[in-house]
């Protein structure tokens, strides 16, 4: 492959000014990636008075930010975002794109892969170079999550990815590094944008997103029911944290799909991880196995699960649970009262 495309491209999404954790994951990932290939970590920041972001993006690792400032890009449009970023790669040629898989991410990407007429992988959940070939290595769970599967895109560039949000750490920031940030201009009019957007009403919904949750209890199919789950959200809740599930409590509709952890749901990293009932399948450790601390309640003692736990608890969680929430209810009365 021809070295006319050089450079690692993220795109750096923002909402209403405030950066995207996945992003912030991706430049980490995406600054490992542009050393392996011996060349530059490029942000691209799209949006309506974001050029203050610029010295954000610069603290995690990008050696350049290109930022479009425009009204018309205040709010996410498919038509009007895909434009400028074609514009941009077919400019610039980057080697590698990446995006995150946010619900903005997945409407853009497929739609800039399709209009630079380049390969895609989507859901990414790993992302490495090939030693031999130059290649990303692209991997995501495939056939239901029940393997990984290792994509190359060899013959079309950009090499262009959406990756799981949660999946990579965000690097510590370097408040002295100063990437070069450009403020590009655009062609971008008004008749270019087929769907305008007149309004929009945020939902005030009483869950939190779990890849944002310090404490998670997990529940699998070992609760048995989704009147098991009861026990578990009463945990959560006088631990303050929220609960989480696996793919098989999911599918039996104990719990929602908003809250399945693995490689088909979402991958997390809490402070704690308490796991109830649940075996340990490869598609769910490979969802939270990087939890800071990781406790596992479960009546089989060789179940895969006590493999990655820091403490494992064999038993029946219905006689364990409530001893637990009456021994945190009663350290919280303890301090109150003190």
């Amino acid at each position: 492959m021809s070295k006319e495309y050089r450079g690692v491209f993220v795109f750096a999404e923002q909402r209403d000014g405030v950066m995207q954790k996945v992003s912030l994951e991706l430049l980490g990932k995406g600054r490992e990636i542009a050393d392996k290939l011996n060349e530059k970590l490029t942000a691209v920041l799209l949006g309506y008075e974001v050029e203050k972001l610029g010295k954000t993006i610069s603290a995690y690792g990008a050696d350049e930010i290109l930022v479009v400032d425009n009204i018309l890009l205040k709010n996410y449009t498919t038509d009007a975002y895909a434009k400028v970023m074609c514009d941009i790669i077919n400019d610039r040629k980057p080697e590698v794109v990446f995006i995150g898989a946010t619900y903005i991410g997945r409407d853009l990407g497929p739609r800039v892969a399709a209009k630079l007429k380049t390969g895609l992988t989507a859901d990414c959940t790993g992302l490495d170079v090939d030693e031999e070939t130059g290649n990303l290595l692209m991997t995501r769970p495939a056939f239901g999550g029940n393997l990984m599967a290792t994509i190359e895109c060899p013959d079309h560039r950009p090499q262009m990815s959406t990756v799981r949000p949660g999946v990579f750490n965000i690097p510590c920031p370097n408040e002295k590094c100063e990437g070069n940030v450009q403020i590009l201009k655009t062609d971008l009019k008004e008749e270019d944008i087929r769907t305008k957007v007149e309004k929009i009403v945020k939902s005030i919904k009483d869950r939190i997103d779990i890849t944002e949750a310090e404490i998670i209890v997990s529940g699998g199919r070992g609760v048995g029911s989704k009147e098991g789950f009861a026990l578990l959200k009463e945990l959560a809740d006088v631990l303050g944290g929220t609960v989480g599930a696996s793919r098989a409590a999911v599918d039996s509709g104990w719990a929602e799909k908003d809250y399945q952890v693995g490689q088909t749901g979402k991958t997390v990293r809490p402070k704690l991880y308490i796991a109830c009932g649940i075996s340990g399948a490869i598609q769910h450790l490979a969802g939270m196995q990087d939890s800071d601390y990781i406790i596992a309640i479960n009546k089989d003692d060789s179940a895969l699960i006590m493999g990655v736990a820091d403490l494992g608890i064999v038993g029946d969680m219905n006689k364990i649970l409530p001893e637990m929430i009456n021994e945190i209810k009663g350290l919280k009365y303890s301090c109150e009262v003190k």
